[in-house]
């Protein structure tokens, strides 16, 4: 299980300082004694019980998907065995796509985070394999262009400009975008295409119109990108804002001018909407026959009431959280679904 930071909360710099580099997670469950010796469980509805028969629930839940959500669901899921020390739960960075095409559409996962909404190529792999599912809002998170600290030329970029440095026929020197700029290679990191970030960066950015270049160190992991561009004057990466916010120090963050002046990335503008075109919502996806076990009903439930969570979400992970109104809308979509199926 994961372990809490010295003040009882959740530590982000150190979670995503290390899950970068492992991007995989076995959180076996642990129990949290409360001042009366229980267990601190507050299963209902009659949910999955352990072989003593205590009513406590008890099972396993594995999620996959997206590296963007994954520090947010590791921390739900630590929180969720606080109270459920017979859940044992599994997650994997495998990117939004490689987790609806390789494990959840196949059977393989109760759950998929991702930073898009899965696409209709997946919903029909889902269908094919007779999985349905249920989408969930979890929080919005900005995604954060970085540049070397020594990049002393730029601080503020167009989408346009974007556009040029990262299309497949687009500019190959900083001073192709701006003549102003160094006469120097671009070197570019960012995410693989199995990731919901490379999708959302492709739309936002680069439309219809144009293909992402392939002449970019690719990869789903969000410390290999900090290092790229920690170590190039001359590079330039993308990754969601939680993983910039734990490495302020490292890199540059780039303001965004989508017409109305350099707006930078935060938790307040993307929350006011002026993060344009960069702020996303970020998704958990659970199986529908799978909600029918209550341990997994159960921890649907806690992720979207934890949705709300300022502290959880904005100040220990670094995305903006759900109003009480949605994430209430959330809850009762959910238990919707978990009536039909149980």
């Amino acid at each position: 299980m994961m372990t809490d930071s010295p003040s009882g909360g959740f530590s982000r710099r150190r979670f995503l300082t290390s899950s970068g580099a492992i991007g995989a997670l076995a959180l076996a469950g642990c129990t949290e004694q409360s001042s009366d010796g229980s267990d601190g469980s507050t299963g209902n509805n009659g949910g999955s019980t352990d072989s003593s028969g205590s009513g406590q629930l008890s099972g396993e839940i594995t999620i996959t998907g997206s590296s963007t959500v994954f520090p947010l669901a590791t921390a739900v899921a630590n929180e969720f065995q606080k109270q459920h020390g017979q859940v044992n739960i599994s997650l994997s960075s495998t990117g939004s796509g490689g987790g609806f095409s390789n494990h959840f559409c196949v059977g393989n996962a109760e759950f998929n985070n991702a930073s898009r909404p899965i696409s209709s190529e997946e919903k029909q792999l889902c269908a094919d394999n007779d999985i349905e599912f249920h989408e969930i809002q979890v929080a919005t998170d900005a995604v954060t262009v970085i540049v070397n600290t020594e990049n002393d030329w730029v601080d503020c970029v167009t989408p346009e400009q974007l556009r040029q440095m990262w299309r497949a026929d687009g500019a190959s020197t900083w001073a192709d975008v701006n003549s102003d700029w160094p006469d120097e290679p671009i070197n570019r990191f960012g995410a693989a295409d199995t990731s919901g970030t490379f999708d959302y960066f492709n739309e936002a950015i680069l439309g219809e119109e144009a293909d992402h270049t392939s002449n970019y160190e690719a990869t789903e992991q969000d410390n290999l990108i900090l290092q790229g561009v920690q170590q190039d004057q001359y590079a330039i990466g993308y990754f969601g804002f939680a993983y910039y916010q734990s490495n302020t120090d490292a890199v540059t963050a780039l303001s965004i001018d989508n017409g109305d002046g350099c707006v930078e990335p935060s938790l307040e503008t993307a929350k006011a909407g002026d993060y344009q075109p960069l702020s996303r919502p970020l998704f958990t996806y659970p199986q529908k026959g799978a909600l029918a076990e209550e341990h997994v009903a159960e921890f649907a439930r806690y992720f979207i009431e934890q949705s709300a969570n300022t502290e959880l979400v904005a100040e220990d992970i670094g995305y903006v959280p759900r109003t009480e109104e949605a994430m209430q809308a959330e809850l009762d979509a959910l238990n919707e679904v978990i009536d039909e199926v149980q």
